[in-house]
């Protein structure tokens, strides 16, 4: 029997482990892409902006040392370094996948893909065209950062998170639209550095999809170190253009101006020509490909994971996905569990999320009561100097399960999946609460939230 041959188009989160899953189930296996290997997350988004948010914590923790009784001189930051320290781990990372990619066999071509039919892709490189065959194919495209309608991205004025990772100087000022996770950690960086920095968001709350007790504190920490944040406003036009600068009308009336524009309002799939309309690929308004739970398509062995279906525009979604799909293309029945997905904002303090919050769950009929236990009150945060933020734990009544929990504080986004897997597992607060946790350790404070549920908090007056 002659092997499975799965073409991917598309390298990122989604495409790269699908390739290697698909690997090891047996299955002969290309990869194209027409950018560098590992896509937007390893390239333009997730890896990158953890780099240089790293570098801006270690500053920041410098410039603090005298209140651990160190002291040191002046301390500056250098962003070509930073940038430049940025490309090293991007390399590195990327050099990684390739070497997995040589080890099991898995082709990888660098080129442009347009399905010509399901079983039939061809590919333009700058060696030439050629067509190659496959039994199925899974496309993990991605997406792009989504740009307003009056904006003109080639101003130089105007950048979106791919051109903001790029800067070889860093600007006296930066107007940022949108408060979401990429426009808080690009204000978390600048601000760390010095930069001037206005945070405009037309919801009524930074972090919209967050809980509101997470994002009230959220905005007060940002104020507190000077960032302007304006919430329900939106940008309505651009008055003027500079070399150095641009000026905008809010929909307030009000005029505001920086030397650069960071657009981070969301992503655009990356659907447009690769031969979707040619095969009848269905697609929503947006432009997102419609798939099933299965992640196929409408086209029989023609699969879509990731950024480019409109779903969870998350890496580790996509990595999923891309696992689902080629386990299904291989005769594997793989579903996802899309109930159970961290959320993490890599900001300082970090916040993370995951299942629901008590806004969510009351509005879907499900009576709740929450835990929460403040990082004021932990030794481990105490002594690491880092006691801002809390845990809240949601727990359905009746049944004592939770089903949500949110963390804004020192390692939330690794705190947080002790919770999911609580959530995944059908764990109780007072299972939870009954696990003994070392001490000190952060992760003391989930226990202590699960103990709040039934008011027995240890540490909180």
């Amino acid at each position: 029997m002659s092997k499975e041959n799965i073409v991917i188009i598309g390298s990122g989160p989604g495409g790269y482990v699908g390739a290697i899953r698909a690997s090891q189930l047996g299955a002969e296996v290309t990869v194209i892409e027409k950018d560098a290997i590992g896509g937007t997350c390893l390239n333009h988004g997730c890896i990158p902006t953890k780099a240089i948010l790293a570098s801006a914590e270690l500053f920041t923790s410098i410039k603090e040392a005298e209140d651990f009784g160190i002291y040191v001189g002046e301390v500056r930051a250098d962003l070509g370094n930073i940038m430049e320290r940025k490309s090293r781990v991007v390399e590195g990372l990327g050099n990684g996948i390739h070497g997995i990619f040589k080890k099991r066999g898995i082709g990888f071509i660098k080129g442009t893909a347009t399905l010509i039919s399901p079983t039939r892709i061809r590919v333009e490189s700058p060696s030439g065209a050629e067509e190659i065959n496959a039994t199925k194919v899974v496309i993990a495209t991605g997406s792009k950062p989504a740009m307003l309608p009056f904006l003109y991205p080639e101003q130089p004025a105007v950048l979106t998170s791919t051109e903001a990772l790029t800067l070889d100087r860093l600007p006296k000022s930066v107007l940022i639209i949108g408060g979401g996770a990429i426009g808080l950690e690009f204000a978390s960086f600048f601000n760390a550095l010095g930069v001037k920095v206005t945070l405009v968001e037309m919801m009524d709350q930074i972090l919209p999809r967050e809980d509101k007790r997470i994002s009230r504190q959220m905005t007060q920490i940002l104020r507190k170190r000077g960032i302007k944040i304006l919430v329900k406003t939106g940008v309505k036009d651009v008055l003027s253009y500079r070399d150095e600068g641009i000026t905008c009308l809010l929909d307030n009336g009000d005029e505001i101006a920086g030397e650069k524009l960071l657009v981070s309002i969301g992503r655009s799939p990356n659907s447009k020509g690769i031969g979707l309309e040619h095969l009848g690929v269905k697609l929503d308004e947006r432009g997102n490909i419609l798939v099933d739970d299965r992640m196929e398509t409408n086209i029989k062995g023609v699969y879509a994971v990731g950024d480019v279906t409109g779903g969870i525009l998350l890496a580790h979604v996509a990595s999923a996905e891309g696992i689902a799909a080629v386990e299904n293309a291989l005769g594997i029945d793989s579903k996802i569990d899309y109930s159970v997905i961290p959320s993490c904002v890599y900001t300082s303090p970090e916040i993370a999320s995951v299942g629901l919050t008590a806004d969510e769950a009351r509005a879907s009929g499900v009576e709740v009561k929450t835990g929460w236990f403040p990082f004021s009150a932990s030794g481990k945060a105490m002594a690491m100097g880092q006691a801002v933020g809390s845990v809240q734990l949601v727990v359905e009544k009746g049944t004592e399960k939770i089903v949500g929990g949110q963390i804004i504080g020192p390692l939330a986004t690794e705190l947080i999946h002790e919770i999911a897997l609580a959530i995944k597992l059908g764990i109780t607060a007072k299972e939870l609460s009954a696990t003994i946790h070392a001490h000190p350790t952060l992760f003391e404070s989930v226990m202590e939230a699960a103990h709040s549920v039934y008011g027995k908090a240890i540490h909180v007056f």
